[in-house]
Parts: C-alpha cells; sequence; structure tokens
C-alpha cells in the first residue's frame, strides 16, 4: 500500500563525546552536527543525555561521596558553571540553525535555571522543534543513584509530546525509561516515536529500547554519548587520577533503533562516535496497533487510571 509523505520521517542518532566539561566547546560540537544531519534531509536528530557540558563520571570514580570535602566542591563548581542557563540564550545557536534548516532536535543538558534561584543543576532533555523553538524542557524526575550527588530532583512539567510531521514524538531520560507510570503518561499522549537518552553503555540500551518499542507498538530511539579518558581535560587536576584506571571508556554508547515490533532498525551501535541515520513508516505503528494499543483498544480505564502532576515545581509563590 502506497504512504502519504507525511508517514515518512527520516531520523538521526547524535552518539557524540561531549568536550568534557565545556560548555561552549561542546554546544559547537553539537550545533555541526545538527547541521550536517539537516544537510542529510533528516527531520529529527537526538543526542545523549547530559551532553552538555558531560555527565558527572567523577562521583562513582573519585570517592564523590565525601562530605563537604573541598576537591569535590570545587569539581561542582566547575560543573555548575559550565552548565546551561536557558534564560541566558546558551542555546540560540542550535535554535537558529533548526529554524533555518528546518530540523527539530532533542539535547540533553545540564540545566541551571533561573526559576529555581539559578545555582541547582537539572538533567533536562530539551526540545527545539522545526521553527526553533523550545517547546518543552523536561527535567530528571528522579537522579539515579549517585547522579543525585549533583542533580536535583525534576517535576513533571515536561512530560509532554509533540507533532512532528505525521508522528508524535516523546522524550525522558535515562533510568526513567524503567519507569511504567512514566510511560504510560507518555503513551496516553499518542506518543508513537519515544526518544530516551542516555549517558552512553550498551548495558543501558540492548535490552530495554526494544522492550519500550514492544511495549508501547511505537519506533524508539535510544541515543547515547561516549566517555574515554582522554577527553578529561587536563588542565581540571581533581579528574587527572580518572585517567589511570585503565579503562578504554567510561562510556562505550550503544545507541540504537527498534521497530514497534521491537526489531532492529539500528542496532546497538558500540565504541564510535558518530551519526546514524534510518528513514521511519508510520504504517509499521498502524499495524502493530492491530493487536495492542496500551493507551488504546487494549486499556480500561474505567479500571485503571493514572494521574500525572505537570505543574511546574516552584518553592514559593509570591501574591504582589
Amino acid at each position: 500500500m502506497s504512504n502519504s509523505t507525511s508517514d515518512t520521517l527520516k531520523v538521526a542518532l547524535g552518539q557524540l563525546a561531549p568536550v568534557w566539561l565545556n560548555r561552549k566547546a561542546t554546544l559547537d560540537k553539537i550545533a555541526q552536527s545538527l547541521s550536517e544531519a539537516a544537510d542529510n534531509a533528516c527531520d529529527l536528530i537526538a543526542f545523549g543525555e547530559a551532553i552538555v557540558p558531560g555527565y558527572p563520571f567523577w562521583i562513582e570514580l573519585t570517592d564523590g561521596a565525601r562530605f563537604d570535602n573541598v576537591e569535590q566542591k570545587s569539581i561542582f563548581a566547575h560543573y555548575a558553571e559550565q552548565a546551561i542557563q536557558i534564560e541566558r540564550g546558551d542555546l540560540a545557536t542550535l535554535c537558529d540553525i533548526a529554524r533555518q534548516k528546518n530540523i527539530a532536535t532533542y539535547v540533553g543538558v545540564i540545566e541551571r535555571p533561573l526559576d529555581r534561584a539559578g545555582h541547582s543543576l537539572y538533567c533536562s532533555l530539551v526540545y527545539i522543534d522545526q521553527t526553533g523553538q523550545i517547546q518543552s524542557i523536561h527535567r530528571k524526575l528522579m537522579p539515579t543513584y549517585e547522579e543525585r550527588l549533583a542533580w536535583s530532583t525534576g517535576d513533571g512539567h515536561g512530560l509532554v509530546t509533540h507533532p512532528l510531521k505525521g508522528f508524535t514524538v516523546g522524550g525522558l531520560n535515562c533510568w526513567e525509561n524503567w519507569m511504567p507510570l512514566v510511560r504510560a503518561a507518555m503513551y496516553a499522549q499518542g506518543e508513537n516515536l519515544h526518544v530516551a537518552v542516555w549517558p552512553g553503555n550498551e548495558r543501558n540500551t540492548r535490552d530495554l529500547t526494544s522492550v519500550i518499542a514492544r511495549e508501547g507498538r511505537s519506533f524508539v530511539m535510544s541515543v547515547s554519548g561516549l566517555m574515554r579518558p582522554q577527553d578529561i581535560d587536563s588542565k581540571i587536576e581533581e579528574l587527572q587520577s580518572i585517567k589511570k584506571l585503565g579503562t578504554d571508556f567510561l562510556a562505550n554508547g550503544g545507541s540504537c533503533l527498534a521497530a514497534p515490533d521491537g526489531s532492529w532498525v539500528i542496532p546497538p551501535q558500540v565504541g564510535n562516535e558518530g551519526i546514524y541515520y534510518a528513514e521511519i513508516d508510520l504504517a509499521k505503528v498502524r499495524q502493530e496497533r492491530q493487536n495492542f494499543d496500551p493507551a488504546g483498544h487494549y486499556s480500561r480505564p474505567d479500571i485503571t487510571q493514572l494521574t500525572v502532576n505537570r505543574k511546574r515545581q516552584t518553592t514559593v509563590n509570591f501574591n504582589d
């Protein structure tokens, strides 16, 4: 059967290593990849969790739980200084490229938002649409394990989906993708292209990506970063011990794309930077929804329902 052009979408997995803990250099690298994807007629490209300015790998590797430690406070201060402030216009270049080249993107950032006083950090997933507008900023609901020593807990404000040609796209950060109620919130909004972003490692993406695809009967893009010891800035003295660990990767990638039946469109890509492209067809979603649709004909809202609070959380309400 023939399909309309709105049924197809060209997507890309942007598996990059950040210029670790360097906001400007990493944004420049992402901008180059965003332009390259657009020049290849791509409609959407996604980049890994916390890629700007990088994932806090040091916490696990430098005894990061030491309380009131001078070295740990110094590293955190540098991390916070290099974080994204959207209100300052840090993503303006990416927005300009998206508008000029008619491409949408998901970018994982460490956000230092002014609406939470400007110093605490949030692991945020930002969606920029094809007009260059920031349409959502999703702050990770629950930082995982040692991440809680660097990141604050987010809220439900960013649990939204977006139209993109014939598709409905949504995204979650890392282990949020393991949270069944959060996934259900995305399915209920018509999501049929799910973007899962990760700091990296095939162990995170190989099994879960196809599970979400089969559960949601949707395409699922898992997009990871890379991190190697040589990516550590030699000027940051407190981090040099990580280079001596004798490992090739702190994060080895694992970006992949699964179809609505759980089969691979792009199998996990390990160990290499690159942009990986595929064309996906909404007809595949319709085929798999014939026998199972988690928010449609296979749901029972008369028996089970989910309540989601999407208010942006704040510590004070001023009545001026």
